[in-house]
């Protein structure tokens, strides 16, 4: 049988375009040791350039090495991953020769391609920044180690190890290669691909373009504008000053009068700026009535889509927390503990809020790729949006404050990073 190597690779520009460079490393998956390292200063090139470079320089590694290997590419650049697994089109031109070399490099059925946050790629992020530092000084990168000891360390590894009880250096080496390689949850990151990611399928240089992107964001020139999607909380409801939950499994409380005040402010507002191209709402009243009050005044439809509706809190609807706290203090302090606890009554975990909120923003962005839209919705979802576009852990939802009518947005872009460009302004309604 075949040996398996994983491949991790990267590149940066400093200006984008800029002085640019790129990092790859080969790994054992067994025992997370280095195999081979490559990176190279390549002058003025855009980010998405030296990510390609870096990609077909360990493309290249492990066919020097391991030429029949099964290799496991794992890159921070949503962009390469999903234009190397042909579920992007590959406009760009200096793109298309790019891809079209790594996909000769190997046999496409012994290659996969798996996105992974960008602090799981330190590695060849170290490496992409060493090249860019040496060609600052005029010089080429080289490896820290020598030629004999990389020799050494791959012929060491020749074959796969045989790690005896979990004592062994080399069962620690495979759980921590394991762990790093674990694939994030539908929750944890902007895309989680399948977990067996489908053949690769990319077009030779002159062949006709592959299939439709599933999404089309990014700054770069190559990637066009980012999706936006502009936050809006609703409009204050009766229960909103009191502070009380309030979410799918309740009354369904309409705007008071204050509330559809703040409607019709913020509707002012946002005709004013002029960017809003598409109003999409949750399904529940009060966010009906908010994105009607934006929509009319925009002359736009109202989408509804159901994914964007509130927790449903189950027994604790209506209640006040303090009230909450008196009734069932340890449901509560389970749900604090945890985003896998549900409210007593059966009610809904913000990680199955996350899941639903992550597929919706995945469509939305998909069909409004390069667009601003205006997304109606509740307290959880949007930080549950804030908090996947920053990274930030799933307590973070506990330490953020929404007021009612606030607005937040988030632009995804064609790399799969988020940028939060607005966090509970209220601006408009002063």
């Amino acid at each position: 049988m075949s040996r398996s190597v994983v491949v991790e690779a990267d590149g940066g520009s400093r200006g984008n375009p800029g002085p640019a460079g790129y990092g790859a490393v080969v790994l054992d998956p067994e025992t997370g040791e280095t195999l081979a390292e490559a990176a190279e200063y390549i002058g003025v090139a855009t980010n998405n350039v030296a990510e390609y470079k870096g990609l077909i320089a360990g493309l290249k590694a492990v066919r020097d090495l391991f030429p029949d290997a099964r290799v496991h590419v794992r890159m921070d650049s949503k962009l390469v991953v999903e234009q190397m697994s042909g579920r992007w089109k590959i406009k760009h031109p200096d793109m298309k020769p790019l891809a079209a070399e790594a996909a000769t490099i190997l046999p496409r059925a012994q290659v996969r391609y798996e996105w992974i946050p960008r602090e799981k790629n330190k590695h060849a992020d170290r490496l992409a920044n060493e090249a860019m530092d040496a060609g600052k000084k005029g010089k080429q990168w080289e490896p820290s180690g020598s030629t004999a000891a990389l020799k050494a360390s791959v012929a060491a590894v020749a074959e796969p190890p045989r790690v005896v009880g979990d004592a062994t250096a080399g069962a620690a080496k495979a759980r921590a290669a394991l762990a790093g390689a674990r694939r994030p949850a539908a929750d944890e990151g902007l895309f989680a691909l399948d977990e067996e990611p489908a053949e690769a399928v990319v077009p030779s240089a002159g062949s006709a373009e592959a299939v439709v992107p599933a999404v089309g964001w990014g700054p770069a020139a190559d990637m066009g504008a980012p999706a936006t999607l502009v936050l809006l909380r609703h409009g204050e409801t009766l229960l909103t000053p009191e502070k009380r939950f309030s979410g799918s499994g309740g009354s369904d409380p309409e705007l008071s009068a204050v509330g559809r005040k703040q409607a019709e402010a913020v509707a002012a507002s946002l005709a004013v700026r002029g960017t809003i191209q598409a109003v999409v709402s949750s399904p529940l009243t009060r966010c009906r009535e908010t994105a009607d009050a934006v929509a009319s005044r925009l002359g736009l439809p109202v989408q509804i889509e159901e994914d964007l509706r509130e927790t449903d809190f189950g027994a604790w609807e209506g209640m006040t927390f303090a009230e909450v706290r008196q009734r069932y203090t340890e449901d509560l302090d389970a749900w604090l503990g945890s985003v896998e606890a549900e409210p007593t009554g059966g009610g809904e975990s913000f990680a199955a809020v996350a899941r639903r909120v992550s597929a919706a923003r995945d469509r939305l962005a998909e069909k409004y790729a390069g667009r601003t839209v205006l997304v109606v919705t509740h307290v959880t979802p949007i930080k549950t949006l804030v908090r996947l576009a920053l990274g930030a852990p799933p307590e973070s939802l506990f330490k953020m404050e929404l007021s009612a009518a606030s607005l937040s947005a988030v632009a995804y872009y064609a790399d799969g990073n988020a940028s939060v460009r607005l966090l509970n302004d209220t601006s408009h309604l002063r």
